[in-house]
């Protein structure tokens, strides 16, 4: 079926919305685990505030996109319409609830609403596939939608913060009689934290609060001055579990009853009268099961207790909590682990949060506890370290180290992205409007040389090339041509050409026409000497 943009994106956002839970999250019920699939025996479960936090942020990029745009309205597929419509009434209609917190009843209503929207689209989808009829919408719509979606989510984010300044990271969902939906929450998650940055909510001191919390929280690492996905515990061992305290079993008469008849069905007492369910089960469907093969002298207990030994049952072993080897494991990004990725994906995020404070203005003691924040997380990155303390050669990535070794499983992670694109930040490289511009103020004035030094480069030709660099200078390629940040009174860019000739710019933009020779590789450009101020 041919969609343009609005509709591909509408696909996404309403995929997403559809199955959000307010002050939860967006549910995990399809059967996939999110990015950290150590974490994936949460689908079904699980509901995702790591997604919302994401989501928050890809609607606000999506908001700047439509209030740029020159339409009023635009053609989709008439299913996504109704999609659309069923979604966005089901959020218009429950916006009264957002003034307080939110009831299990009425979680489980905007659930209702948006989880059949989604179900009637899908299911048109699969039986009778796309009619090819279009619908127009309007951008007004669009953006209305959006305007009411971010109230949600901001409310959700706001119901997620945690007492100790952190911010959930994956709740719980259970469903009450098919009637209210309960939310509980699962320990603090770095991921959670680097969402929550990501995501835009906080302003630049709500930043710092959670950055120090971060910090002061089980998270950090001392010995690696990092962070690790999870806090440490110690599992409890074999002889600790299946253990049911004597006091429940003596609220039941049923237990009493099969213990006394000697039916070890459902429990069994041992010899130092200790009890324990059936050493078969392995979830509370395989008690469901044992209960209804119970002779019929049992029947009406049964009948009467049923949700009681339910409870005793999972309040024991909480399997509803089990996330996967996050809490099982302690190597493979399991507990006390440190996953190299997600380090870095902090160091993006506070990089992000920096640059918005400069960029904004805010006080310079705000600004100043981010700066430190953010060399901090740099600092305890692998390439900092010595090969002792690393485990490995320092800049090669790695996947995660455990509390007990160096680092594991060596190869091309998503690490080494976040961390090219932190660099780049640093380094103050940015493009807007079809410009190049450089703004260095995170860089440290410690990175430029103390003495000359021949800097070596491939050009766009593919031949080798050096450069002479002075004292008090560094330099780095942008698109294969070499650009020399040396410190000066005054800003400015020299563009150098192949012709010899050059062009200086009183600021630290290009126009459009040199941006398009370097961004073309056009073998034009030479070289570009940027003068900063520190």
């Amino acid at each position: 079926c041919k969609v343009n943009f609005t509709e591909k994106i509408l696909a996404i956002v309403l995929a997403k919305m559809s199955n959000f839970i307010p002050e939860g999250g967006i549910w995990m019920n399809t059967q996939r685990p999110e990015w950290n699939d150590a974490n994936n025996a949460l689908v079904g479960n699980g509901v995702s505030m790591v997604t919302l936090y994401y989501l928050r942020r890809f609607f606000s990029f999506f908001e700047t996109i439509l209030k740029e745009s020159n339409f009023n309205e635009t053609k989709v597929s008439e299913e996504l319409v109704l999609f659309f419509e069923n979604v966005k009434n089901t959020l218009e209609n429950n916006k009264d609830i957002l003034s307080n917190k939110i009831s299990d009843k009425d979680r489980k209503t905007i659930l209702d609403g948006l989880g059949n929207a989604g179900s009637t689209y899908r299911n048109k989808i699969y039986n009778q596939k796309f009619s090819s009829n279009k619908k127009n919408i309007s951008k007004d719509d669009l953006l209305s939608f959006i305007n009411t979606s971010l109230q949600f989510i901001d409310h959700s984010i706001r119901a997620n913060k945690r007492v100790d300044n952190l911010y959930h990271a994956y709740n719980l969902m259970t469903i009450t009689n098919n009637k209210e939906v309960s939310i509980s929450y699962l320990s603090e998650m770095l991921e959670g934290q680097v969402a929550v940055l990501s995501s835009g909510y906080l302003s630049a001191k709500e930043s710092v609060i959670v950055l120090n919390a971060l910090k002061a929280s089980k998270l950090f690492r001392e010995d690696q001055y990092s962070y690790i996905l999870y806090p440490n515990k110690e599992l409890p061992g074999f002889l600790d579990r299946n253990n049911i305290p004597k006091e429940k079993v003596e609220k039941s008469t049923l237990l009493q009853k099969l213990i006394e008849k000697g039916n070890t069905q459902i429990i069994e007492q041992d010899c130092l009268d200790n009890y324990h369910f059936n050493g078969d089960f392995n979830n509370v469907e395989s008690l469901k099961s044992a209960l209804n093969e119970l002779p019929l002298e049992f029947k009406k207990l049964k009948e009467q207790e049923s949700s009681l030994l339910f409870d005793i049952f999972e309040n024991i072993f909480n399997h509803k909590s089990f996330t996967g080897r996050s809490g099982t494991f302690y190597g493979y990004e399991g507990l006390g682990s440190i996953y190299w990725h997600m380090v870095s994906k902090l160091q993006l995020a506070v990089q992000e949060v920096t640059q918005n404070a400069i960029d904004n203005k805010e006080e310079s003691e705000i600004i100043g506890k981010l700066f430190d924040h953010y060399f901090e997380i740099n600092e305890g990155i692998g390439v900092k370290k010595s090969p002792k303390l690393y485990g490995g050669f320092p800049t090669d990535p790695y996947s995660h180290t455990p509390s007990t070794k160096g680092v594991q499983q060596p190869g091309m992670t998503g690490q080494v992205k976040e961390d090219i694109l932190s660099r780049f930040g640093e380094l103050g490289i940015f493009v807007k409007e079809g410009i190049l511009q450089f703004n260095p103020s995170i860089l440290r004035k410690e990175e430029f040389l103390k003495e000359q030094k021949t800097f070596k480069y491939v050009d766009v030709m593919g031949d080798f090339k050096t450069l002479e660099l002075d004292k008090n200078t560094l330099c780095f390629t942008y698109c294969q041509v070499p650009v020399v940040y040396k410190i000066s009174e005054k800003e400015s860019i020299e563009v150098h050409f192949n012709n010899a000739s050059s062009k200086k710019f009183n600021s630290l933009k290009l126009d459009k026409i040199a941006s398009k020779l370097i961004f073309e590789r056009s073998n034009s450009v030479q070289s570009l000497t940027v003068s900063v101020v520190k």
